[in-house]
């Protein structure tokens, strides 16, 4: 007979990490839910973006398993990020630096306003 006292066996305990991940994240997007009302004006972008890196880390690591992987696996994981950031500046840099009327006279869908002194408003 087995004691229902005892340690838990290795199959229960597989699932203890994913599970501490899953409720570490849904804290954490709440967390980002009510930083995003409250009112920290200039600071709630960054706490979000913090919130946000704080989560991929944690995805990265414990749910894709990066902590017990291959120097191959982590290798290519780093440079899925290095080309995932070279395809946002080159978007973000296409976005910042349109021009905001069209050869028409119409002002283009996706313009950014500039004042002048290099402020986006």
């Amino acid at each position: 007979m087995s004691d229902s006292n005892g340690p838990p066996s290795r199959a229960s305990r597989i699932w203890l990490r994913p599970i501490a991940v899953w409720c570490l994240l849904v804290l954490l997007a709440l967390a980002s839910l009510d930083a995003a009302y409250r009112p920290f004006h200039e600071l709630t972008t960054p706490l979000n973006l913090a919130i946000a890196a704080v989560m991929v880390v944690l995805l990265w690591l414990y749910l894709m398993d990066l902590i017990g992987s291959d120097a191959l696996v982590r290798l290519i994981a780093a440079a899925g990020l290095l080309w995932l950031s070279f395809m946002f500046a080159l978007t973000l840099s296409d976005y910042l630096f349109r021009p905001c009327e069209t050869p028409s006279g119409r002002p283009s869908a996706f313009c950014v306003a500039h004042n002048g002194y290099g402020r986006v408003f």
